[in-house]
């Protein structure tokens, strides 16, 4: 078995998609719901193209997974300006425990057509969910594993597995999955 799995996270379309469901909600969510409703869209996607929209790393949390940087973005407080980041050009904290849009009409370029059906979809079939039942529903899944109050790491192949991928069509998302990174990694910023 080879290295973990991992997809380049591309923050700049983690923005548009987080704006883009807030956007959906009336430009104001529960950031807990607005998680779990990315990592719905992500791993759908991720089972159904072999990459996620985001390209997050997926953790286990102790109220269901979670896209670990889109986590850590909302809770890292206002921009810091020695920082810039796409994401506060699209989201800002809105009290404890909210997160609404920083600006009306948010440019949403980076998105294909087929992700944003994604995310229609993930939203009409659970984005009226009340949030501990979404909660719930997240943790039936089989690669939620209870994390003891800390953050565990989801392997991309354990949710390819639950769907029943075969092993080649694992080795295959996990080799461009790995030159992706390479092309990311070495490409002028």
């Amino acid at each position: 078995m080879g290295a973990p799995m991992r997809f380049f996270f591309d923050e700049a379309k983690a923005a548009q998609a987080t704006a883009y469901l807030l956007k959906k909600h009336g430009g104001r969510m529960k950031y807990m719901a607005l998680i779990k409703l990315l990592y719905l869209a992500d791993r759908r996607a991720l089972v159904e193209i072999g990459r996620s929209i985001t390209g997050d790393e997926m953790v286990s949390m102790p109220h269901g997974p979670v896209l670990s940087m889109v986590y850590e973005l909302i809770n890292l407080g206002p921009q810091d300006e020695a920082r810039p980041s796409p994401w506060f050009k699209y989201v800002k904290r809105d009290g404890r425990y909210h997160v609404s849009l920083a600006e009306e009409a948010p440019s949403l370029d980076d998105l294909s057509p087929y992700e944003t059906r994604v995310m229609d979809e993930i939203d009409e079939r659970y984005g009226r969910m009340q949030l501990w039942d979404l909660v719930e529903f997240t943790h039936a899944l089989e690669e939620w594993v209870d994390p003891e109050g800390s953050s565990r790491r989801i392997d991309p192949e354990t949710i390819l597995r639950s769907e029943n991928k075969s092993q080649e069509e694992i080795e295959r998302i996990g080799k461009i999955a790995r030159e992706i990174r390479f092309i990311q990694s070495v490409r002028p910023r």
